[in-house]
């Protein structure tokens, strides 16, 4: 918290600044679009060892659904104020049905297309105290077809002059294909749009160097190494070669327990820095948090936010992200409440 405070004082931070971000981001507008993944959490109890095998048994005692992937990013960015369009594809499936009707709760824009080639992603996670054992997952990888990928498209370009930005959260599942990136470009150019881009590589294989002249980009320091083949360089370096190689205007590098770093440029184009560490001492469940990061900024900025103030409320949004088993979105009271703990003092 002392280190937090430390920054916000470097940069002339103040609560109330802060305070009045967050009133302000009503009138704002984005579009999401990305991959969409329902994440159920199966808590269970352990039993024991089997005799058959060297396996854990456990009974499962109950589960919880969660929108997850881009879907969950547009529910953060609804959840704190702002208005949020949702462009996705799904399956012919009831997983489908239930995005559908969360995201008529949650008041976004449904902008799904249906694939019936493809399941809507699903992936169940058992959980013992806490503690999740292994993860199994019901997807297809493969690109969409040119009738969907026009579907998509369309969708795209009605929503696009109503936007002040538009979110691509790319979980590299066949979603999010090189012809929609270059229809985001000319989107954007069009109709003066901030691009905000994260590509998440966990368990698959994909490049955030896809994401050519974006006003934002927020890979981890492992998604960036991959991208650049580049293991030994420090973290400053790593992070100007990606932006050079990305044009992209600004920065941040996820650091898992440390925090982050945000870069940013000044009106002469020259770039600054500034850490903000990891509030929360003692995560109960880290997945999701890169994506409430990535729904502060995107809000925050299209708004007409400065990097650093976005940056600080982005640190504190994380912190309550991390605090809760599954994606639950975060709001703009909680995020309030959280700050005015934060900052006190």
């Amino acid at each position: 918290r002392e280190i937090f405070q430390a920054a916000c004082r470097r940069r002339g931070i103040e609560k109330c600044q802060l305070l009045d971000a967050i009133n302000s981001w009503k009138s704002t507008r984005l579009i999401v679009l990305g991959d969409t993944i329902v994440d159920q959490y199966a808590a269970c109890e352990a039993i024991g060892m089997s005799a058959e095998a060297p396996v854990v048994v456990v009974r499962e005692l109950e589960h919880k659904n969660f929108i997850g992937g881009a879907a969950v990013v547009a529910a953060h960015i609804s959840a704190l104020g702002a208005r949020c369009d949702f462009i996705s594809v799904v399956g012919a499936d009831s997983t489908a049905e239930l995005v559908r009707q969360e995201l008529a709760i949650q008041g976004i824009g449904d902008g799904l297309s249906t694939d019936p080639s493809r399941p809507t992603t699903f992936k169940k996670r058992y959980v013992v105290e806490n503690q999740k054992l292994f993860r199994v997952s019901r997807l297809e990888e493969h690109n969409l077809d040119t009738e969907v990928e026009d579907q998509v498209i369309a969708q795209l370009k009605t929503l696009a002059p109503l936007a002040q930005g538009i979110v691509v959260s790319d979980f590299v599942y066949g979603v999010v294909t090189s012809r929609m990136l270059d229809v985001v470009h000319e989107l954007a150019e069009e109709h003066n749009l901030l691009l905000f881009g994260d590509l998440q590589c966990s368990s698959q294989v994909g490049s955030v160097t896809r994401f050519k002249k974006f006003s934002l980009l927020c890979p981890n320091e492992r998604e960036a190494r991959l991208a650049l083949q580049d293991k030994d360089s420090g973290l400053e370096q790593l992070s100007q070669s990606l932006l050079q190689i990305t044009s992209s205007e600004r920065l941040v590098m996820k650091l898992g327990p440390e925090g982050f770093i945000a870069y940013d440029r000044d009106t002469d184009g020259m770039l600054s820095s500034q850490a903000f560490p990891a509030l929360s001492v003692n995560p109960l469940d880290v997945a999701g948090a890169g994506d409430s990061l990535l729904a502060l900024f995107a809000t925050g900025l299209a708004s007409g936010q400065a990097m650093m103030p976005t940056a600080a409320l982005a640190c504190c949004m994380t912190a309550l992200a991390v605090q809760t088993m599954g994606n639950t979105p975060i709001g703009a009271t909680a995020l309030r409440n959280s700050l005015e703990e934060i900052m006190q003092g």
